[in-house]
């Protein structure tokens, strides 16, 4: 009996190149697009006074370009994600699926049933093929108990839900990770601001109003960021969280019929 893994999800290193290079790329967009000519008046980036919000958001200092990587990071992650999550949970509706195997294996019917797996493919069709599979295997095992039988349909379950959880949830904390040091960089960057803009006011004679700019500019730019990335984060993390319980509760659903209806069946 073979036992299949919906594939899915960047590996370790890929995902950590990934963060390298959304950072990078973050970088870029700081440099080439923020601090463009442009965006500040007499074309003058480090002196110059911003006229837009891309030159205020160039203002906010070096952790600007972190913050805007780790926000890429969260985007790209979340559709990894997304595109893992749809592909784990078949290719029609997971509720109409479980129905219809829970009738089909009423009826006894596992053509239909293993039929219907590859149809749907995804992580669920996985584990309920895994488990009619055995079914059939044990039914007519002279040699098994009936115990010893729904104890070998339970653990062919276990297994195949173990080979398709942690798929699901691979890179989950990544996303997670960035909405805790989302907002603590954007912290840094605004503490930054906020210790130029009292400098400014600290200043002998008339305080240095250019300055002063400067150092609220950067404060309050790299918290705009930092709240995005983490409310950005968190969004995604609970509604993949949320996906994946779904489908979670759909296998043990889908299990618990299968074992229910052997247990029934006398045999």
């Amino acid at each position: 009996m073979s036992k299949n893994k919906t594939s899915g999800g960047f590996p370790l290193v890929v995902s950590a190149l990934a963060i390298v290079i959304c950072i990078g790329i973050g970088w870029f967009i700081y440099k080439s697009i923020l601090g463009s000519a442009a965006n500040f008046e007499g074309g003058d980036s480090e002196k110059g006074h911003p006229h837009n919000i891309l030159g205020t958001m160039y203002k906010g200092g070096f952790i600007v370009p972190i913050l805007i990587g780790f926000l890429l990071t969260v985007i790209t992650f979340a559709i990894e994600r997304f595109i893992t999550i749809m592909k784990a949970a078949g290719t029609g509706n997971t509720d109409k699926f479980v129905a219809n195997i829970k009738s089909l294996i009423s009826a006894h019917d596992f053509d239909g049933a293993i039929a219907a797996c590859n149809k749907q493919k995804g992580s669920l069709a996985n584990v309920v093929h895994e488990g009619i599979e055995k079914y059939r295997f044990v039914q007519n095992d002279s040699h098994m108990d009936k115990e010893a039988k729904v104890h070998a349909i339970q653990k062919a379950l276990e297994e195949a839900t173990a080979l398709e959880l942690p798929m699901l949830s691979k890179n989950m904390v990544v996303i997670s990770t960035m909405a805790s040091i989302g907002t603590l960089a954007g912290l840094i960057g605004t503490v930054v601001g906020m210790i130029r803009a009292f400098a400014a006011l600290s200043a002998a004679g008339a305080p240095d109003t250019s300055a002063l700019a400067t150092g609220i500019s950067e404060a309050l730019v790299n918290t705009l960021v930092g709240i995005l990335t983490s409310a950005f984060a968190i969004i995604f993390y609970n509604y993949f969280s949320n996906r994946i319980d779904q489908i979670t509760y759909a296998m043990d659903e889908a299990g618990f019929s299968i074992i229910q209806e052997f247990q029934s069946s006398g045999k």
